[in-house]
């Protein structure tokens, strides 16, 4: 079943053409009626850390390093944005905890906040796609918040429930593990945008979306994989749905008319919570180690560029990016289900 296509109502199950996706955009533009602007963002309780001063290239049609709220991808299972309003929002954690919680906004706004740079990705992206956005995302500590409420030996999973009645599952030890999982209410250094989430939202650094970004979040359900098949794992996905290590290639573009001479190939690698080491670009059956832009954190996409000396004719480009493990992305293609596409992201180019 392509995630792509398949939008849902109110939590329903029912299947509807992408172009519902868009209908869907356009009704909740025309719905909102929720100001987001009366949530005021705290200052973090850390300062974050500057971007790093060479984090982003000068090269024109590379994708900007964060991506702005407007243009962030949206792929969720609302066709409506929900209405939700902070003074009404609760958040419930329940099953395999010593301490069930309920939290208001107001409580959970007073929780510690920090900043953290993530890039988001959807297990619809297919290889060279657009299902990816980087931003800077406020908000607490999920495992701080799950501590309270005493994780009991044994659990596996937290299913995710948003305003809608819609589950995802994700697994306890990556939100656990000390990365910046977050019950996120600022992106951007804005409140959450509505078709965001607004006014909470979860997110997970190195999982794809699926099991990790649930928008509009009221509940919380620690349990076990056995006891529950979350909505997407039921219908065949990965459990556990670590984001693949790939690379896109955004000037030039597919079938392109280039003049000779200097042509600046450039993207974005991403690896998250692993980090980009190296990336190399392919031409003609030659590759050649880019030049990296620096690493903002081990959570984000990451630019490059290679000045490429063209000559007439046509040609063939790829990209490969290399991880801080070591591992390099495979060649091989395979579409998006189960776990996430691979392969090269290739374009034919014509210089004359």
């Amino acid at each position: 079943m392509n995630r792509r296509k398949f939008m849902v109502a109110s939590g329903a199950t029912a299947t509807v053409a992408a172009a519902a996706g868009i209908g869907g955009q356009m009704l909740s533009n025309k719905r909102n009626t929720v100001n987001t602007a009366q949530v005021k963002l705290t200052a973090p309780v850390v300062k974050p850390k500057p971007l790093p001063k060479n984090a982003t290239l000068n090269v024109p049609g590379l994708s900007s390093f964060y991506t702005s709220n407007a243009d962030f991808y949206r792929v969720d299972t609302a066709i409506v944005a929900p209405q939700v309003e902070p003074s009404s929002w609760q958040l419930n954690i329940h099953g395999m905890v010593d301490r069930p919680i309920t939290m208001s906004f107001a409580e959970l706004m007073k929780q510690p906040m920090i900043d953290h740079d993530v890039t988001l990705t959807c297990v619809s992206e297919g290889v060279g796609g657009g299902y990816i956005g980087n931003a800077r995302w406020q908000g607490t500590m999920l495992a701080d918040v799950l501590r309270k409420a005493g994780l009991q030996s044994g659990a596996q999973q937290i299913v995710m429930r948003d305003v809608n009645g819609m589950n995802i599952g994700v697994a306890v030890d990556p939100v656990m593990d000390g990365r910046a999982a977050l019950l996120a209410v600022g992106m951007n250094g804005q409140p959450l945008p509505q078709e965001h989430g607004f006014p909470v939202r979860v997110v997970v650094p190195g999982l794809y979306g699926y099991v990790s970004a649930c928008k509009w979040v009221v509940d919380m359900q620690v349990t076990t994989f056995a006891a529950f098949d979350a909505y997407w794992t039921h219908r065949g996905w990965s459990q556990t749905a670590p984001i693949k290590t790939e690379s896109r290639i955004d000037v030039p573009k597919n079938s392109a008319n280039v003049s000779a001479g200097k042509v600046m190939i450039a993207g974005v690698a991403w690896a998250q919570h692993r980090g980009i080491e190296a990336v190399e670009v392919y031409v003609d059956g030659t590759w050649t180690p880019a030049q990296l832009a620096a690493q903002d954190t081990i959570d984000t996409w990451r630019q490059w560029y290679y000045a490429w000396h063209a000559t007439p004719g046509q040609h063939t480009i790829k990209v490969r990016a290399t991880d801080k493990t070591g591992y390099t992305q495979t060649a091989m293609n395979h579409k998006t289900e189960p776990n996430g596409a691979t392969g090269y992201h290739t374009v034919q180019v014509t210089v004359a």
